[in-house]
């Protein structure tokens, strides 16, 4: 597995490439903490270049999601390969990521979601 990571504004944009497992999903979840600058910023993650994610994978994921759901953020995939976009369909964890096409549109909907003014109920 290889993590590379950038900051933009609002956003951290993380590249994971190769295959997360049970033997590389704690390196993937450090890697996220430690990459986060805020727990209220955005995750775009590049997953063009994944070739394989199991279970363990997964859940530091939907964590991920998680956490940054209640801090108003969220975790959005890019380039899903269709081996790992059948896992999140068929586990229903596609419900707690976005999922886009490529990293540029990921981002041009975080920074719609960003400009975006708060709704006060009726």
């Amino acid at each position: 597995m290889r993590l590379a990571g950038r900051h933009l504004p609002g956003v951290s944009v993380i590249t994971i490439a190769g295959e997360v497992d049970a033997t590389t999903s704690a390196d993937l979840e450090t890697y996220l903490d430690q990459v986060r600058r805020r727990l209220d910023e955005h995750l775009v993650v590049d997953v063009s270049g994944l070739t394989f994610l199991d279970s363990s994978g997964l859940a530091v994921l939907l964590a991920a999601a998680t956490l940054a759901r209640v801090h108003g953020a969220g975790v959005h995939l890019a380039g899903l390969r269709p081996r790992v976009a059948r896992l999140l369909e068929i586990t229903g964890a596609e419900r707690a990521v976005s999922v886009y096409d490529n990293v540029e549109q990921a981002l041009a909907a975080v920074d719609l979601y960003e400009r975006a003014e708060p709704t006060e109920p009726a």
